[in-house]
């Protein structure tokens, strides 16, 4: 009798302890990667680049070199955050400039501009490990401004 109310209080305590569900909720989501933002510019850039492809296919052969860069750029951002690529093609935030090639280009310059003085910054505040691919992309976009030229 004696060995059943032991059993009875050691499994009456234990069950509402492993039905306890303390340990099983959902972990929270991770807080943002600061690279998340550079790849996502990245991904913008190449849908820019691409856009403008589109408005003048006359740019293709000197576009499409950058375009490709900007999207290997924003998948190995991606992989060094550790998260998969978010689904769907990034579309630029903002619309051409115009549809002749001068127009095409002056926007393409303007938004390469400002992307090389992000990863140039991001590449400032990086640490070490990071510092090396963010320095390469900053160099990258500084020579497709010498590309748009």
């Amino acid at each position: 009798m004696l060995r059943a109310g032991a059993l009875l209080a050691i499994g009456g305590t234990a069950v509402p302890l492993t039905g306890c569900d303390l340990f099983d909720g959902d972990e929270p989501a991770p807080p943002p990667d600061p690279l998340e933002p550079l790849a996502g510019e990245s991904r913008e850039l190449a849908a820019r680049h691409r856009a403008a492809i589109a408005a003048d296919p006359g740019l293709a052969d000197r576009l499409t070199p950058i375009a490709d860069a900007h999207a290997a750029h924003a998948d190995e951002l991606w992989r060094v955050i550790g998260r998969p690529v978010p689904s769907g093609s990034a579309a630029p935030t903002t619309g051409a400039a115009g549809t002749d090639p001068d127009s095409l280009l002056a926007g393409l310059r303007d938004a390469e501009q400002r992307g090389r003085e992000t990863a140039a910054k991001a590449c400032a505040a990086a640490p070490g490990e990071r510092a090396a691919l963010l320095g390469s992309i900053a160099a990258a976009r500084a020579s497709h401004l010498e590309a748009l030229k």
